[in-house]
C-alpha cells in the first residue's frame, strides 16, 4: 500500500499507471493485478489501508475489486463523519464550558493535530487526487476542509462573543490558519522535498502548536470557566 500511495501522491490519479506501481515495487505488472482489479481499486485500497487504520484484506479477498461508482467518496465521507463526531471541538460546542479556555482550546488543537497525523497518508493521497475525481473532490473539499473550518469558525465566534478569546481578525481567517497550520505539520512536512530536517515526535509538535496558537487568542476574561 505504501508504494501505491506514494506513487499516487507523486503523480496524481490520472498520470499514474499500474506499471508505475509495479516499478516502485520491483515486480511485474501482473503481480499487482493479483492484488487489485484495476487502478481505481488500487487507489481505494491505498486510501483504506495505507495508514493502518483498517486491517489489510486476507488472501481470500484478493484481488480487491474495483469500487462501485461513488463508493470511494462514501468511504471518505464515512471516515470524516466518524472523526468529526469525535473531535474535542464538537464536544466542546455541545455543552457548557467547564474548564479554563486555555485548557479547552489547547486540547481542541492538539486533538485536531493528532487526528490529522493518524490519517496522514490518506489525507495527502486524497488531497492530491480529489481534484481529478469530482465526487471525491466534492466530499473532500466540501464536508472535509470547509466543514472543519466552519466548525472552528463557529466555536471561535461563540467564545469571542463571551469574551473568552480575543480574535486578531475575522473568525474564518483565524479558523483556517489554525487548521492549515496543523495540516502543514501533521501531513505536508512529511513530504517536504528538501528532506533535510528531522521531524519531531507527534506529541511534541501537537503540544507546541497548541501552546503557540492558544497563546495569541486568550483574553484575561477567559482564564476561568
Amino acid at each position: 500500500m505504501s508504494a501505491a500511495a506514494e506513487t499516487f501522491i507523486a503523480q496524481g490519479f490520472q498520470r499514474t499507471q499500474m506499471q508505475d506501481v509495479a516499478d516502485a515495487l520491483g515486480v511485474a505488472k501482473g503481480t499487482v493485478y493479483g492484488y487489485v482489479e484495476n487502478k481505481a481499486a488500487l487507489l481505494a485500497a491505498a486510501v483504506r489501508y495505507a495508514d493502518g487504520i483498517e486491517e489489510l484484506p486476507g488472501l481470500a479477498e484478493l484481488p480487491v475489486p474495483a469500487p462501485a461508482e461513488g463508493e470511494l467518496a462514501a468511504l471518505v465521507a464515512d471516515r470524516l463523519g466518524h472523526e468529526v463526531a469525535e473531535l474535542r471541538l464538537v464536544k466542546a460546542m455541545a455543552g457548557r464550558r467547564r474548564e479554563p479556555i486555555a485548557d479547552e482550546l489547547t486540547a481542541i488543537i492538539a486533538d485536531l493535530y493528532q487526528r490529522l497525523a493518524r490519517h496522514r497518508v490518506s489525507i495527502k493521497l486524497i488531497d492530491r487526487c480529489a481534484p481529478e475525481l469530482p465526487d471525491l473532490g466534492e466530499v473532500w473539499f466540501g464536508a472535509g476542509r470547509s466543514g472543519q473550518v466552519a466548525a472552528l469558525t463557529d466555536y471561535l465566534a461563540r467564545r469571542a462573543a463571551t469574551g473568552a478569546v480575543r480574535l486578531p481578525g475575522p473568525a474564518p481567517v483565524v479558523a483556517r490558519t489554525i487548521l492549515e497550520t496543523c495540516v502543514l505539520w501533521a501531513v505536508h512536512l512529511h513530504w517536504d522535498p528538501a528532506g533535510d530536517r528531522e521531524l519531531l515526535p507527534s506529541d511534541t509538535v501537537a503540544s507546541t502548536l497548541a501552546g503557540l496558537l492558544t497563546h495569541g487568542l486568550i483574553s484575561r476574561k477567559g482564564e476561568t470557566p
